[in-house]
């Protein structure tokens, strides 16, 4: 099921899901299901054959209103009870059947259509542990956005203050819905349900069925089981009011001590997983910490004194060869032996949780960290660089780049959340360098999109993609290249391990009208077959990792058509400096890219030479252009923090992103870092 649903579309569809629940106070809990769903229209319900249909029972009686009533019926007197006339349009409805005789149903969403289709008003029905049904009436916005106040007891450890943050897009082959509780401006509690859907062919049910047959059954016992082991750590439950005059009462369910019940579904938000998570909170005290700290502390102090930075301590305390310079960047320590004992335990990696948590701040953090990443190289004594092997931590074995962790590697990263993505780039979704015409002026946000086209054309330029061409790309992203590629008379095949990014790109193609010109694929570019007369790859060499460049450039040469070539566009750094650091684990690998590596150019052109056909044609360095890219998505993502929040991506999560975002255009405007479009072509006489 593909496209935007119409008023004469009135085919079920069954909606495979993944269901999360994120509970951040007053104790931390996240859990993720599977299980599916039916979106019809209310007017054209499940009509299966045989057995099939006591697998697919939709029915009145088992939502708000009089049983013997119509669906239409009940939702109409709802509305008269509100003061607003009967829908006149279609009414198309996400909802659990019963199962056997079984329904376990906690939200069920409505979406009210005018005669032209437009979704008027949406309708959200929550059903809680005790029997109890309501209503939500909800006046969305473009995305399915709304707010209201809460009104109803789901969850016995939840109350009935705060207010719902709701984003319920009607799904149109995909579906993102997001339920956030928010009360004193922040998140306790966020359920999300993400998806895809087909038509509900009687093969495609009895599929789904082989696969889930008992999955509301199988859905409420997980739930049960999450609510008695939030009962057991703590979480104490609080009593049930009086019900709204508008609560209707329902069939018993069973009784589910449960948290998801405070609105199950949901969307893609996530946080990051929770074995990466660390003790932020807590600065560590262990025999590491306590013995290095000091240590810490005195080479930062000597590093600081020969850079042009002021660096303010509690007291009045200010360090740094800025000290007396009012121009020079500001770097305030709030909590010296915090950040002393997280950058004794972990080094680098706990100068970042430093930031994470609030130990320091910078009003300008890019500024601050480009004096450091100016002198990255100088900063430890070379008699101590030497011993970093012993004492930086190294590379989890479950992040090498193997065929089995790839895939982990990429989910952990490009995974959280396409609605987060969203918040801070383009309308491309192009997660790399732009290329602005000009950075004089410093170009804006209405350049961006534009300067994103521009970089992806002059790549597929410089691969000689025209009409006909076949096209590999490795590393999808969210498909502007697959889509750009396409309108130039292409066929594209494009692969990826994202299966988020996979979801949003076939949409955004099919959106585009090239479904018929370009396959999108989760696979491993060690698995890729065929023969392609161009290869573009942008920023994807990064994530493949020191050990396998070359499997990855002699993947590219097996399956590279005679005459093609090949563009991609590869994050660099200088060649000492990754030999350096090549076995180094650092914060961004902790925390944003786990198993990537940059190349140098050197260490491209050697491995090409030395175990391929191909040749290093063409170079365009760029690094400025990423410096001011990076900037840019900054402030988009902090213009839209508030809607992250309400994602389920916390404060830390924010602190994270922001110093992720920073720490990288301080390395492109320093120069420690570059990007690169570079051009390869097989040797002459091959």
């Amino acid at each position: 099921m593909s496209g935007v649903r119409t008023p004469h579309d009135t085919r079920p569809a069954i909606y495979d899901t993944s269901i999360r629940h994120i509970r951040t106070a007053p104790v931390e809990n996240e859990f993720t299901y599977r299980s599916y769903s039916w979106f019809v229209d209310i007017d054209h319900l499940p009509a299966l054959p045989g057995p099939l249909a006591a697998f697919a029972a939709i029915d009145s009686a088992d939502h708000v209103g009089d049983p013997a009533a119509s669906l239409r019926s009940n939702l109409d007197d709802f509305l008269q009870s509100r003061g607003i006339p009967p829908v006149v349009g279609h009414i198309t409805m996400l909802t659990n059947a019963r199962v056997l005789g079984y329904v376990f149903n906690p939200l069920t969403v409505y979406w009210l259509h005018d005669r032209a289709g437009r979704v008027e008003h949406v309708v959200a029905e929550v059903h809680n542990t005790y029997g109890e049904r309501h209503r939500y009436l909800l006046d969305t916005d473009e995305r399915g956005a709304a707010r209201t106040p809460k009104e109803f007891y789901v969850s016995p450890f939840n109350d009935v203050s705060g207010e719902y943050a709701m984003r319920l897009p009607e799904p149109d082959g995909t579906l993102a819905l997001s339920i956030t509780l928010i009360r004193d401006g922040h998140p306790p509690f966020v359920a999300t349900m993400s998806g895809t859907g087909r038509t509900a062919t009687p093969g495609v049910v009895a599929r789904v069925l082989a696969r889930a047959p008992f999955a509301p059954h199988v859905v409420s016992a997980r739930i049960r089981r999450q609510g008695i082991a939030l009962w057991a750590r703590g979480l104490r439950t609080v009593p049930r009011p009086p019900a709204p005059d508008d609560t209707h009462p329902a069939p018993p369910a069973p009784d589910t001590l449960t948290e998801s019940t405070e609105m199950t579904p949901y969307a893609p938000a996530r946080t990051i997983d929770a074995d990466r998570w660390p003790s932020i909170g807590t600065a560590p005290t262990t025999v590491k910490a306590r013995l290095a700290a000091p240590v810490a502390d005195a080479l930062f102090r000597r590093a600081s004194e020969h850079l042009n930075i002021r660096v303010e301590m509690p007291g009045g305390v200010v360090l740094g060869g800025g000290a007396n310079d009012p121009s020079a960047p500001v770097m305030t320590i709030h909590r010296p032996r915090d950040f002393a004992a997280r950058v004794g335990e972990s080094g680098l990696i706990g100068f970042g949780e430093a930031y994470m948590a609030g130990d320091w701040d910078a009003p300008d953090l890019t500024a601050a960290l480009g004096v450091f990443a100016e002198r990255m190289a100088t900063l430890i004594p070379k008699w101590l660089q030497r011993l970093r092997g012993l004492y930086i931590p190294k590379q989890p074995k479950t992040e090498t780049n193997t065929t089995t962790n790839t895939r982990s590697n990429i989910s952990r990263h490009y995974d959280l959340s396409n609605e987060m993505f969203e918040l801070f780039l383009d309308e491309t979704m192009t997660y790399s360098s732009a290329l602005f015409p000009s950075l004089t002026p410093a170009p804006t946000w209405d350049d961006f999109a534009d300067a994103q086209r521009a970089k992806i054309d002059r790549l597929l330029d410089r691969a000689g993609v025209t009409a006909g061409t076949r096209v590999l790309e490795i590393g999808t992203g969210w498909g502007e290249l697959a889509i750009r590629a396409a309108e130039r008379g292409a066929t594209v095949r494009s692969v990826t391990l994202s299966i988020e990014q996979q979801e949003l790109a076939y949409k955004r193609i099919d959106a585009a009208g090239f479904a018929d010109r370009v396959q999108v694929d989760l696979l491993d570019y060690r698995l890729v077959d065929g023969e392609y007369d161009a290869i573009v790859s942008v920023e994807m060499i990064e994530a493949v990792g020191h050990q396998y460049w070359g499997e990855y450039f002699r993947t590219i040469d097996s399956v590279l058509a005679p005459g093609g070539k090949v563009a991609i566009q590869a994050i660099t750094m200088p060649h000492e400096r990754m030999l350096a650091t090549r076995n180094t684990y650092t914060w961004v690998h902790k925390y944003i890219f786990p198993g990537g590596f940059l190349p140098s150019i050197r260490a491209i052109e050697n491995i090409t030479e030395k175990e391929t056909t191909l040749r290093v044609r063409e170079r365009l360095s760029i690094g400025d252009h990423y410096a001011r890219t990076l900037r840019l998505w900054d402030e988009r993502f902090r213009d839209h923090v508030e809607e992250a929040r309400m994602l389920g991506f916390d404060d830390v999560f924010a602190r994270m992103w922001h110093f992720y975002l920073c720490y990288s255009e301080a390395g492109f405007g320093s120069g420690y870092i570059d990007v690169q479009q570079i051009l390869l072509e097989r040797r002459s006489d091959s």
